[in-house]
């Protein structure tokens, strides 16, 4: 499964994504699922709560979870709550 995202990932916003990659979770029961920052402008520490819901819901059902293409913004969201120790992010920052 996989679960893009764009423009902002605020409180609003994330209210209803959670209801929605549950719900998709809970139908399909995916072995995998990655959520795709890649038209992602911005995040605020709602985003990180979605982040661990769909990795707790992952876990139950014995699935894996993975963040790809997050950009400037929300890599350092990400980066101040250490969310790589639990789950394998990805970039779309180049390296220098």
């Amino acid at each position: 499964m996989r679960v893009f995202f764009e423009g902002e990932l605020d409180h609003h916003a994330a209210k209803e994504a959670v209801g929605v990659i549950e719900s998709n979770i809970n139908a399909h029961l995916p072995k995998s699922c990655v959520i795709d920052f890649g038209k992602l402008a911005f995040m605020d520490s709602s985003g990180i709560a979605v982040i661990l819901k769909t990795y707790r819901r992952m876990n139950e059902i014995r699935g894996k979870i993975s963040v790809e293409n997050a950009g400037k913004q929300p890599l350092r969201v990400l980066d101040a709550a250490g969310i790589d120790r639990l789950i394998k992010i990805t970039t779309t920052l180049k390296e220098a």
